[in-house]
This record gives structure tokens, sequence and C-alpha cells, in this order.
């Protein structure tokens, strides 16, 4: 074996992956360059197209390649908060509840549960009946027995997050369901610095018998399937794995999915392949009548077995053009997320460029159900505090920075400005709503910092804090190009009035891990929705979820009293009031400068089969095909 192959040119790499042997010797190689999970029929023999070599009368493997453009941090739904991690996570693991792949509006419908769950007690009671018959894949942790899943994982599973070692950066949706004895369950292990008791049961989250489990809880949750409709974060775990390898489960998943963890280079490269005892499951779907996307995937993949692929390969590559060259170029079957810099040549005025259309590429373009923003660290000295002045400063700063030269410049238009965070298709969101979240305005920006004191006192023409010291804002960021452009975005902002910023720049896990731990000053990054419901992005200023969802750190009463009925109350009217009373909120003391809603485009070849982005739901995976005679005709 001769590692230097690894480090030829892709054009002779390829050639080279065309021969059995050497190919082997690549695959072999690149296993061993790195740490990585434990491989499964995944060895020598790989094609051009990723997959084992085809053998005489045996189907080539069908294989599905694309890139993430941000590293994931690891595969414990217990322990990740990132849209990269939870994708590959919702593909091995299972909730009970998942969304119709195809319905429109977003559909709530049973994955690894009988029905949906039952509610009773003005939804307080809610209980859960698992379908028999479904298995873990197969892990040394079960010694040779075949695990099927039970209740009991669930309950296992639900408390990991209250769990302190486990920092679960989703506890807030379950806290804010207030499950009983949970909490104190949780508060106990604080306080006495113990382990955490998961032999102890807890008044508001029983197993009834082996298929079956009932949460109660202090007050009515009536959106509770959403959450267990996200596999990334309520999949189910076996507690014989996560004891087995101690300390491991970020890198050790097992579940009953649809696939399962061959390889993995961190932050470099991800295979899954088909999870061999995966149960049989068929694809259906309910598009709408007049739905004709979606009636179209429906009438062509309907009854087939799931998953439709063997394998998937996500390579990891967080600069925009070498993504969209991979794409070009044929390495990779679509493009999720279209960089911004190509969307004037790949889809001028919104529409697939004529090129791309000979090539028989297509288009997926749907507004994304998520915010982008810059946040400020409220418990901050310098940009935090709630006082009038420290309001003034941050609400100065958002003013300063120009959202729409943001959509113009760096998104390509790929993109509409923020009112405030609730973004389109969640419940809250109001389309006529105009705010200061939105407004560009320099002179204004200027007039407060003037009334509040931060004015140039020592003469070098920037602006200090109103005691004399510098006002130096840090702003974290990453190494990618497109946050370079934002960098400059924010640096041509601070420069128009006067205030001195500079750049902290680290990988993305790492400007994670620290934004959690309060570090950050100021960091832009997106949020994602998981849910129709808007309070998953209210919850970003929710005082109870500082340290998980709540990076700016804001603890403002008001906003948690509000956040609190609006959680307990139905959907309608009031509790729309509400949720936009918080909104406004939250443009008022501006933790959060949210800048805009993205428009997403995807991209796929013609051998991509049943494509269709969906709005909160994962793992889309299983319901893909490759269609192996369009491929062998592209090559």
């Amino acid at each position: 074996m001769k590692p230097r192959l690894l480090s030829c040119s892709p054009r002779i790499r390829r050639a080279l992956l065309a021969l059995p042997m050497v190919a082997g010797l690549l695959s072999i190689s690149a296993h061993a360059a790195g740490p990585t999970a434990p491989a499964s029929g995944a060895g020598a023999g790989a094609t051009a197209h990723g997959g084992a070599a085809s053998q005489p009368g045996r189907a080539a493997p069908k294989v599905l390649r694309y890139a993430f453009r941000v590293a994931e941090t690891g595969f414990d739904p217990a322990q990740i908060s990132d849209l990269y991690s939870r994708i590959v996570v919702a593909n091995m693991l299972e909730a009970p509840l998942a969304y119709d792949y195809l319905a429109r509006p977003a559909k709530v419908v049973p994955r690894t549960a009988a029905a949906l769950p039952e509610a009773s007690d003005d939804f307080k009671r809610w209980v859960f009946r698992i379908r028999p018959g479904i298995y873990f894949a197969d892990d040394p942790a079960f010694k040779g027995q075949r695990r099927e899943l039970t209740a009991a994982d669930y309950v296992y599973s639900v408390k990991r997050h209250y769990d302190p070692v486990q920092k679960s950066p989703s506890l807030f949706q379950l806290e804010g369901m207030q499950i009983l004895g949970l909490g104190a369950l949780r508060q106990k292990a604080l306080q006495s610095k113990q382990p955490f008791d998961y032999d102890s049961e807890a008044e508001g989250l029983r197993v009834l018998d082996r298929y079956s489990f009932e949460l109660r809880l202090a007050a009515p949750a009536p959106r509770l399937p959403y959450v267990f409709a996200d596999a990334g974060t309520m999949g189910a775990v076996a507690r014989e794995v996560i004891e087995a390898y101690p300390g491991k489960a970020m890198e050790h998943p097992v579940g009953t999915g649809a696939f399962r963890l061959a390889r993995w280079a961190r932050a470099s490269r991800i295979v899954l392949e088909r999870n061999p005892g995966y149960r049989e499951e068929f694809f259906d779907a309910q598009p709408a009548a007049d739905d004709a996307t979606g009636q179209a995937i429906l009438a062509r993949l309907k009854g087939r077995r799931l998953p439709m692929v063997d394998r998937v390969e996500v390579s990891i590559i967080d600069e925009n053009q070498p993504r969209w060259l991979a794409y070009l170029n044929g390495e990779h079957d679509m493009l999720d997320r279209l960089p911004e810099d190509f969307s004037g040549l790949a889809v001028p005025n919104g529409r697939l460029a004529p090129h791309l259309v000979r090539k028989g590429i297509q288009m997926e373009r749907v507004p994304a159900v998520d915010a982008t923003f810059t946040f400020f660290n409220v418990a901050h000295p310098l940009v935090g505090g709630l006082t009038p002045d420290k309001v003034a400063l941050r609400r100065a700063l958002a003013l300063s920075y120009d959202s729409q030269a943001e959509i113009d410049l760096v998104r390509r238009g790929q993109a509409i400005v923020a009112q405030s965070m609730l973004p389109p298709m969640v419940s809250g969101h109001d389309a006529t709503l105009r705010t200061e979240m939105s407004e560009h305005s320099v002179a204004r920006a200027k007039a407060l910092l003037d009334l509040y004191g931060y004015t140039d006192k020592n003469g070098d023409g920037l602006r200090d804090l109103p005691d004399g010291k510098p006002l130096v804002l840090e702003y974290t960021s990453q190494p990618d190009q497109q946050s370079k452009q934002l960098q400059e975005l924010w640096r041509k902002a601070m420069g128009g009035i006067g205030v001195k910023i500079e750049f902290k720049t680290a990988k993305w896990p790492e400007n994670l891990k620290a934004s959690r731990a309060g570090k950050l000053m100021m960091w832009g990054v997106a949020w994602g929705g998981v849910s129709p419901d808007g309070g998953y992005f209210l919850d970003l200023m929710n005082g109870a979820a500082i340290g998980q969802s709540n990076h700016s750190r804001i603890n403002l009463p008001a906003i948690n009293t509000l956040l609190a009925r609006i959680q307990v109350l139905p959907d309608g009217a009031e509790r729309e009031a509400l949720m936009r009373e918080v909104a406004l909120l939250g443009v008022a003391y501006m933790p959060y400068k949210v800048n805009t809603h993205r428009i997403l485009t995807d991209l796929m070849h013609p051998q991509v089969v049943g494509y269709r982005r969906h709005p909160f739901m994962r793992e889309f995976w299983r319901y893909v095909d490759i269609d192996t005679a369009v491929l062998e005709k592209s090559r």
C-alpha cells in the first residue's frame, strides 16, 4: 500500500479509481489517514461514483454523493444543535413521529409509533405506542442478539437531555413542556454532583408496557408532537450502546434508521450505508391533489422499498467555489444550497440557466424557514446589559448595518430582509410587519450613539465608551469566503459610524462551543426551523435557554413571561398576538440583529430521482433514488 496515492491530482485519481486494485488501495489508505468510524461493507473495490464495484449478476450499488458547507460536530442527539450533524443523525436514528415527505403544508405522521400520540387532560397527558418488530442496527454492545426498539428506549433517550453531563442544547424544548419530575432529577444530580439517576422513575415520564410510554406535564403542550417528530433531537438510542462506549456517544451512533455510519473522517468525509436490518418500509406520501410536483414523485416511487440508495457519501467543503465545481464536474449528484456567488450564473432571474437545462439538471427552489443574524452577548460588559445606554448601543450598531446590501452583494438576491426573528411559514409570522430591524440609517445610528455618550473622547477619530474607555467590538466569524464577505460589510458599517471592530476567526464547531459557553461578544450565524411553530425561533430569547438556543444570553422577565404563556396556549389569534409582542420586544432590545430569511436553491443531476426539500424534515435520504441507467449515459 502506498499512501502517497492520496495526494495525486483529481484527474489521475479518477483514472486510477477505474482500476479495481488501485481503487482498493486508495480506499484503504483514505480510511487510515484520519479518525474514522469502523467501516462495514465499504472497503476495496470503490468505483468512480463511490460505490462498491459491480460483480457479475449483481447490480451496482446506488450511491448518493453531495457536500455539506459546514463541518459536523458529532452524532449524539443529546449533545448536538447544528443542522448538519442533525441531518446525519436523523438518517440513522428515529423519533416516534416524522413529517410526510410530500405533504404541504407540513403534516406530522407516525414513524416508529403505531399512530399519532393520544392526548388527554387538556394536552397535559400524552401516550405514545411504538410498533413492535423494529430493531436497532447490529452492534457488539448487543452481544450478538437482535435488539428490539421498545418504549424504554425513548424514556431513556429523553432523560439523557436532562443529564447535566450531556449539556443538551435541546433541553429548553423539553423543559418548556414541563414534564413532571424530570427537572427534579436534573437538580438532584447538579446539587449532589453525582451521576444522573436514569433508574429513578419520574412522575411525568413512565413506561406503561413494552411498547407504550406516557408523558405527564404540569401545563398544556398542544404542539408536543412537533418535538417528537425531530429525529435529530428525539432519535432513540440504546442504553447498552451508550454505556458500552463511555464518552463516545458523539462518534458511535447506533439507531433503528435506514442508514448506519460506515466511515467518518472528522470535518472531511462522512459515509453511511444501508442498514441491512432495516424493516420493510415502502414509499408513500400524501401530496395535495393540485401539487403537480408532489404527485409526479408519488406516481414514480409509490410502493418502492426504502431506502432506495445503498450508500450516502458526504464531503465537507466549506468554500463555495470547490463545492460548485465538484458538482459541475459530476463528483456530486446534487448541490445542497447553491452558493450565492454562483446564483447569477446558475439561476439568473430565478430560472435555471439554459446551459444547465441542456444537461438535464433539475432545480428545487424554496424559501427557507430560517433567520440569519448577528447576536450581541447581552451578558457581555461592553455590548450587554438592559439599561437604556446599552440598548441604544446595540440598536445603533444594528441601524448602521445594511441588510439589503448583504442580500445584494453577498447573497446575490437569494434572501429577503427580515423584520423580526420569525420567518415565513411558521406561526406568528406577519407578512405585513415592518420594523426597525430592517432599517438602515447611519444618521439615526450616530444620533443614538451621541445621545448616550459614545463619542470620540481622545481625538483618535473613533468613538469611546461613555466612561472614556475604548469601544472595540470583537466579531467572531469563520474562515470561508462568504464569512469574509460578511466581515467586510460589518467593517464598512462600523467605519461609517466611527466604531472600531476586530474579527476573530475560527472553525464553526469551535465557535459554537465558545458561544454556548458565553465567551463570544458577537457572532453571525443562522437558525433553522424544525417545525411550523414559531415559538422555536422566539426561544432564542428565552432566559431559560441560555447556553442552549439563547446564544444572546438575554434574560428579560417580560419576554420570559410571554413565552411561558405562548407555550401553553393552543394555536389561534391570542397566541399569534403574544408571539408578535415577543418579536417586537426583540426589535426593541436588539439581542439579535436579524438580517435575512434565505431562499434556497438545490440542483440535482438527472440521475437523482424523488428529491424535494422539506421545510422541516432532515431525513430525506431514504426517499431519494439514483437512476443508474441515466448515470451511465452521462459518463
